[in-house]
């Protein structure tokens, strides 16, 4: 295939998929396609709900269709996939959204075409279940009919400084043919350059890592938050004394939540499994950072009874329940583990965020969002989430929502260190 006879279709249009598809619109025909009519029918007003892409940047993907029929893609001979990968209820891989898509373009696929994979994996996913189950489904062979690669994302949902464009992208192929074709697609819109990886099982393994580290690494910071708190040390000050250090890693402790850093891991361990060795260290870390939201409700419970408010029918508020600050992702959010702790413990528990979808926090976790937060109600309030409209509080605006009592719980060191009754 030659570079200007790629006609490309982008299969999921999620907080990956359609920031892809839009840059490769700006300059090529291409079709995005999603199985969610409703996010259909926004994209084609150019309303985008996880707000990854203005009304602007769609419209100036010219070249840009939006679909939910699979037929739509008949001509296309390039497919990116960027569909979700979640784990389930046993904290296995959920393969089910990939393996969907993957049956979908087997249906029309053609030889010559390619089919390549931005959804985060374990090593082995693209060539031993996807690459088989579009040969299996559509009767052709792969490598000799048709091709497959693997190139993972990197999108920071929230973030408008590292967009698709400026942060480099790893490729990679089936065929080293194949895999320079896939490497020169992708440098028509990043700018920021690519790494062609020398296969496909590298370019997976690179992925799932990436998140791995940062998982470990906020895991060890969330056990000396731990540490530090028993010892009557503020955590923030002994990683801003530690940071004066020119090779200090620098993280914060907190809930890790998500699609990635609380997932991919998972993923990982659940391959390792497979092939034999009983991971030690990535599990203990996930351990532990699953298990942060029980700490800082218990830490929470302790503080309150010691200040002499009763738990039974306390009220708390919960600033924040997205993932991450100015973002509305909810998914895998672990601040629900703080909501149902403390519901557990009898406490009446209410959640603003001005960021997340009222009706998709309902539908999710069950959760009514409040409107706007009312005063003289609390007896205490976690700062869950940093979002900016939040950064405008101080301790003395904070108290107008507490009763006498009441304490400030600072998960993100949003507040001066003496402003809070509690941090991590």
């Amino acid at each position: 295939m030659k570079i200007q006879d790629v006609k490309i279709a982008i299969v999921g249009l999620g907080y990956v998929g359609l920031p892809l598809a839009v840059e490769f619109g700006k300059s090529r025909d291409i079709i995005g396609f999603d199985i969610n009519e409703k996010r259909i029918h926004e994209l084609i007003n150019a309303h985008d709900s996880t707000l990854e892409s203005s009304k602007e940047e769609i419209l100036s993907a010219k070249n840009l269709k939006f679909t939910s029929n699979i037929s739509d893609l008949a001509s296309s001979n390039f497919f990116i996939v960027t569909v979700p990968t979640p784990i389930d209820s046993s904290k296995e891989p959920d393969l089910s959204f990939i393996k969907n898509a993957t049956e979908s373009i087997a249906s029309i696929l053609k030889k010559g075409d390619i089919v390549v994979y931005e959804s985060t994996v374990y090593p082995g996913t693209t060539e031993e279940i996807c690459a088989q189950l579009l040969q299996e489904k559509s009767k052709l062979i792969f490598n000799e009919d048709f091709f497959c690669g693997y190139s993972p994302e990197r999108i920071n949902p929230g973030d408008k400084k590292h967009r698709i464009s400026n942060i480099k992208k790893i490729t990679s192929g089936s065929t080293s043919e194949v895999a320079t074709l896939i490497d020169n697609i992708y440098k028509e819109i990043i700018t920021a350059g690519t790494y062609k990886a020398e296969s496909i099982q590298v370019a997976e393994a690179a992925k799932i890592i990436e998140n791995t580290q940062r998982d470990l690494n906020i895991a060890l910071v969330n056990e000396l938050a731990i540490i530090f708190n028993k010892m009557n040390i503020d955590t923030e000050s002994v990683l801003k004394a530690a940071e004066t250090k020119w090779n200090f890693i620098s993280f914060r402790p907190g809930l890790v939540g998500g699609h990635c850093i609380g997932v991919d891991p998972y993923y990982l361990t659940y391959k390792s499994k497979s092939i034999g060795y009983d991971p030690k260290i990535i599990l203990s870390g996930r351990e532990l950072n699953d298990s942060m939201g029980v700490y800082v409700s218990n830490e929470l419970i302790n503080a309150m009874n010691k200040q002499g408010v009763g738990i039974r029918g306390a009220k708390a508020l919960l600033m924040g329940i997205t993932f991450k600050e100015n973002c509305p992702d909810i998914r895998n959010t672990r601040i629900t583990d703080i909501f149902n702790e403390l519901r557990r413990h009898c406490v009446e528990v209410s959640v603003y965020d001005p960021h997340a979808s009222i009706s998709q926090v309902k539908e999710e976790y069950g959760i009514d969002l409040l409107h706007e937060i009312p005063e003289k109600k609390f007896d205490a309030i976690i700062i869950s989430v940093a979002h900016d409209e939040f950064k405008k509080y101080d301790r003395k605006s904070l108290k107008h929502f507490l009763n006498d009592k009441g304490i400030i719980y600072d998960l993100k060191y949003m507040l001066k260190r003496g402003d809070s009754d509690l941090r991590l």
